[in-house]
Order: structure tokens, then sequence, then C-alpha cells
């Protein structure tokens, strides 16, 4: 009926195919609070540098006379739930620490896409970031290393 209606219609379809992305990858992050974080992280950020397009029209206002309908936005906010639960898994409740979650590694992906949108340098930094957050947050260290030793 519009070119707004079109936006929404992708809008939408693009929050879906995070969802379908994240209900697929969850089961399989780590146990340990900071690896399910890096695993979070990780796949929100392929998921945002596979599309530059898709990542302007999900998570930034490029559109100037566009507002996703209250019919698509339930498909942002489906993801959200999905992420916060991960979230909330590892131990990060409190709405600033959820904000400075997502500033890191939506700062991360803008940085890929701008700088560097065919390498990995930003990508790079992800661990090392998520990291930093984690110490801030007194999240627990990730379990010792298991298995692999032979006895002589």
């Amino acid at each position: 009926a519009s070119k707004n209606a079109i936006y929404d219609a992708m809008f939408a379809q693009a929050w879906d195919e995070l969802q379908a992305v994240l209900e697929k990858a969850v089961p399989a992050f780590p146990a340990d609070p900071r690896g399910r974080l890096l695993a979070l992280a990780s796949t929100y950020f392929d998921f945002a540098v596979g599309d530059l397009e898709r990542h302007q029209l999900m998570d930034m206002p490029m559109l100037r006379d566009f507002t996703p309908s209250a019919e698509a936005f339930q498909s942002s906010l489906k993801c959200y739930a999905i992420m916060r639960s991960v979230l909330s898994e590892t131990g990060i409740h409190r709405q600033a620490d959820l904000d400075l979650y997502t500033a890191l590694v939506g700062g991360l992906v803008n940085q890929q896409l701008a700088n560097d949108p065919h390498g990995e340098r930003w990508q790079d930094l992800l661990p090392r970031t998520l990291t930093l957050l984690a110490d801030d947050l007194k999240l627990p260290a990730p379990p010792p290393h298991q298995g692999g030793q032979s006895e002589t």
C-alpha cells in the first residue's frame, strides 16, 4: 500500500529472522555465564554485520518518516526477550548493565560495518570487550578446562 508498509514488513521479517537464529543458537551456548555472554554477542554480531541495510533498518533510525507498526515491533520484542533471558542467566539484571552490554556490542558492530566491512578487526575485539564487562560485573570465571590429558 505504501513505501512505509514495505519497510514495516521488512522490519518485522528481519527481527523474525534474528529470532529464528537465536532460537537455534541459544540451546548450544556454553553453560558458564561468560561463555553465554560471548556466544550471545557473537551470534548477534554475525547476524548484524551480515547485512548492512538490514542492520540499519533494525537498529538505526535511518528512515526519517518510518516508525514500525505495533505489530511489526512485536517481532523485535520477541528477540529482546530471548536476549534478555540469556543475559539474565549470566547474572546481568540491572538496566544500566544491559544498556552497557548493548552499547558495547552495538558499537563494535557499527565499527565493523563502517571501518572493516569484509574483515574481522572489530569482531576480534568481542572476547576482550566482553571479558572487561564480565570482570566489571564480577561474573564467575569460566570453569577450568577438563580432559584431553592422558596418563603416562
